[in-house]
């Protein structure tokens, strides 16, 4: 098997001081990327931000043989994220690939959650994410080339307790990589998100004792081959956990069509709209909202009698 290699690639990866984002950078560095390293040092909650892990990461990477540089600004502002894209077009000339992996973590029910943290996740993880890709997304587009790889979360897909800012940024980030996905699509871009789970230090306070192998190891080749140049998909959910790679995606039934409807049918055909038996998968690059749309208009011909 021929190894996939990113010579003369460069890529700015975000939260790569520790965890999943240290494990990102050091492989593809060790494949020859050229890397950005963004981390602003923050503890879990976002706060007390220090350059350490940051240029911890570059020393390791050049240690090893590798070219890095480091870049401590936030993701969680615009003028952050513009600095972050142009760390990388200083120190190399360009950027090929962008890795969001910065988060933070404050946790709150619903009714309790106060607002400054609600929007201190947003900030860092949604608006985080636009911040960069907003920034890098013209140079990309100049190029004709470009790999993005965004961060989603079965939180995000599925939801969970006490983490309603967490879950709505992971959310919110499925629209941004199909956007991102559909604009990009004529012009070298791909994008894509990962699903990550892994015991790192997101994970302090919870019980992982029986948990298997989880390390940010398993998950950083998926990563990697959405990064790379052989990637041949866009604007699709990877899942890696455990060991486990799989493809999350969203998907409709095919539902019940009536000329017209009351309350009461509504109620009626709930059971044949839910049915789960015929299913309809749209891509969302390069045309799912049209192919939706689409079959959507044909059901509703051939229910009339209409050509």
């Amino acid at each position: 098997m021929t190894e996939l290699r990113f010579d003369g690639r460069v890529a700015v990866i975000t939260g790569a001081g520790r965890g999943l984002g240290r494990e990102y950078a050091l492989l593809l560095a060790s494949r020859g990327a050229g890397i950005v390293v963004n981390d602003n040092g923050s503890n879990i909650k976002g706060e007390a931000g220090n350059e350490g892990p940051a240029h911890d990461v570059v020393r390791e990477i050049e240690a090893a043989g590798g070219k890095a540089v480091a870049c401590t600004e936030s993701v969680a502002t615009p003028e952050g994220g513009r600095a972050i894209v142009q760390a990388a077009l200083d120190a190399f000339g360009r950027i090929d690939i962008l890795i969001h992996n910065a988060g933070n973590v404050r946790y709150g029910n619903l009714d309790e959650i106060a607002q400054e943290d609600f929007e201190a996740v947003l900030d860092v993880h949604l608006k985080g994410a636009f911040h960069v890709v907003r920034a890098a997304f013209p140079h990309m587009s100049e190029a004709g080339y470009g790999r993005i790889v965004l961060t989603s979360s079965v939180g995000g897909l599925y939801g969970n307790q006490s983490c309603v800012n967490y879950g709505m940024s992971k959310s919110g980030m499925i629209g941004l990589a199909n956007i991102a996905g559909i604009e990009g699509a004529d012009r070298g871009i791909m994008v894509n998100l990962i699903v990550p789970a892994a015991v790192t230090r997101m994970a302090d306070g919870l019980d992982t004792s029986q948990y298997p192998p989880m390390g940010p190891e398993l998950v950083a080749p998926v990563v990697g081959w959405l990064a790379h140049e052989d990637c041949n998909i866009s604007g699709e959910m990877l899942i890696s956990v455990a060991g486990r790679v799989a493809r999350a995606f969203i998907a409709e039934t095919e539902g019940v069509y009536r000329p017209s409807w009351t309350i009461e049918s509504v109620g009626e055909e709930m059971d044949a709209i839910r049915d789960p038996a015929r299913q309809w998968v749209f891509a969302p690059v390069p045309s799912g909202q049209r192919d939706h749309l689409v079959r959507s208009f044909e059901m509703a011909r051939q229910g009339t009698g209409s050509q």
